[in-house]
């Protein structure tokens, strides 16, 4: 779902700013709520600060209105006009579980990051 800005922002250059989206959530326990830029929130010149948003169901307050914290990337300020869409958000279910340490996998390693080749 698609979520736009409440009001008019300005973000300095090079700065860090929050923009306010005009929603407050009281999810059930067992969710969690995913926030991510638009794909063409870039064209403003703003990123993500932590690349993605993370809600949990104790962020439910009258005053917990979710905001998006990006960072400009650009010489110039950048102003988000309000009701620019610049968020999506999503409600996400999650299966609790338990982390148990161990010496090793059991499986042979993968390589990571780039390991299986461009094309």
């Amino acid at each position: 779902m698609d979520l736009s800005a409440r009001e008019t922002t300005t973000i300095q250059p090079q700065g860090l700013g929050y923009i306010p989206l005009n929603v407050a959530l009281e999810i059930p326990q067992g969710c969690w709520v995913l926030l991510a830029a638009r794909s063409s929130t870039h064209k403003l010149g703003l990123i993500p600060a932590n690349g993605i948003g993370i809600g949990d169901s104790d962020f439910s307050g009258d005053n917990d209105e979710y905001k998006l914290i990006v960072y400009n990337v650009t010489n110039a300020a950048v102003t988000v006009e309000k009701g620019t869409r610049v968020a999506q958000i999503s409600v996400i279910n999650y299966e609790k579980m338990e982390l148990e340490e161990v010496e090793t996998l059991g499986n042979t390693d993968r390589g990571g990051i780039g390991s299986t080749g461009l094309k």
